[in-house]
């Protein structure tokens, strides 16, 4: 399983997860959104680096660098799906064993399914 380390948050109680001002101790104002990463330095680096070269391409062939970019951006589309399925999976397996699932594990799940949605449907 991949592993992606997720930096602590503030306290949240609105709907949209948006941290309460007055529980932060924060202005509103203040907010950044969360942008921790959702793949490993090295993967990152690896495919940035594929990226790179389909981009190259181009010049000398521009359908195959179209295929290419297809398929890496399937390719990393199959990576998360694995990454948030195995760790679905891991936080079921502790359930179905009868194990408490720690509250602060479960915070910082919903945060990075959170983060990763708002990135999906950013524009």
């Amino acid at each position: 399983m991949i592993q992606t380390k997720v930096p602590r948050t503030r306290i949240t109680d609105e709907p949209g997860g948006e941290p309460n001002a007055a529980a932060a101790g924060h202005d509103a104002s203040a907010r950044q959104p969360d942008t921790a990463p959702l793949l490993g330095p090295q993967e990152t680096e690896g495919l940035r680096t594929r990226w790179q070269e389909i981009q190259q391409g181009f010049v000398d062939d521009p359908q195959q660098s179209v295929l290419a970019a297809d398929a890496l951006v399937a390719e990393v589309m199959q990576l998360l799906a694995t990454t948030f399925a195995d760790h679905k999976q891991g936080l079921e397996g502790q359930w179905h064993r009868g194990e408490e699932v720690a509250t602060e594990d479960l915070r910082l799940a919903l945060r990075q399914y959170r983060s990763f949605f708002d990135r999906l449907l950013s524009t």
